[in-house]
C-alpha cells in the first residue's frame, strides 16, 4: 500500500496486522481521489474508522490543511501513528470509537470540509442513523462525506447522497449535505 499522488506519492504506509482492518486499495483512493479533484485543497479533515490512515494521508498528501485521525483500534492507532511519523507529518490521532469521537467534536464546536467513513464492513448497516446524527454537528458548509462500504450492505447514511462509485465488491458513496 502506497500513497497515490502529491507531496508524499509513492510513498509506501504500514496496514495494521490482522484481519481487523481493510485497507482502502490504491486503486480505489486513486478513483475516489480523482472525483473530489481540487476540493482537497485546504480541507479540514476527519478520517473516521481510520485504519492505517490511508485516506487521510492521501487527502494532506493533496493539499489537505489538516486531517484529524480517529479509531478505536490499537493496532490501528500504532499504524496511523507510525505512519504519520514516517512522513514527518503532524497530525491529531484519537483512539476513540467513531460515534463518541463525533460528539467529543461536537462539543468542542470543530467543523470539517471532508468526512471519510470506512467502518467495518460487518458493521456498517448498524451505524448509519448514529453516525448520521453526529455528522450533521461537524460539518463545515459546502462539505462532504465520503463513505466506503460493501456493495452487498452499504453504510446508510441521512444525508443527501451526490454520487456513488462501484469498484468490484467495494461501493463508494459522496454524499453533500
Amino acid at each position: 500500500m502506497r500513497v497515490v499522488a502529491g507531496l508524499y506519492g509513492g510513498r509506501r504506509l504500514t496496514a495494521p496486522g490482522g484481519d481487523e482492518t481493510r485497507p482502502t486499495s490504491d486503486r480505489v483512493r486513486e478513483a475516489l481521489f480523482s472525483v473530489l479533484g481540487a476540493s482537497i485543497r485546504d480541507a479540514r479533515v476527519l478520517d473516521l474508522f481510520a485504519g492505517s490512515g490511508a485516506l487521510g494521508i492521501e487527502a494532506l498528501s493533496r493539499g489537505a490543511a489538516e486531517a484529524v485521525f480517529v479509531d478505536r483500534s490499537h493496532k490501528a492507532i500504532a499504524a496511523i501513528r507510525a505512519n504519520l511519523k514516517t512522513l514527518s507529518i503532524d497530525a491529531e490521532v484519537r483512539p476513540i470509537e467513531a460515534r463518541a469521537a463525533l460528539r467529543a467534536a461536537s462539543a468542542r464546536r470543530e467543523a470539517y470540509d471532508l468526512v471519510f467513513l470506512d467502518p467495518p464492513y460487518r458493521r456498517a448497516a448498524e451505524l448509519g442513523r448514529e453516525l448520521s446524527e453526529g455528522l450533521t454537528t461537524v460539518l463545515a458548509p459546502g462539505a462532504r462525506v465520503v463513505t466506503e462500504s460493501d456493495r452487498r450492505a452499504p453504510l446508510e447514511l441521512d444525508l443527501p447522497l451526490a454520487d456513488e462509485r462501484r469498484y468490484g465488491d467495494t461501493v463508494i458513496r459522496i454524499h453533500e449535505p
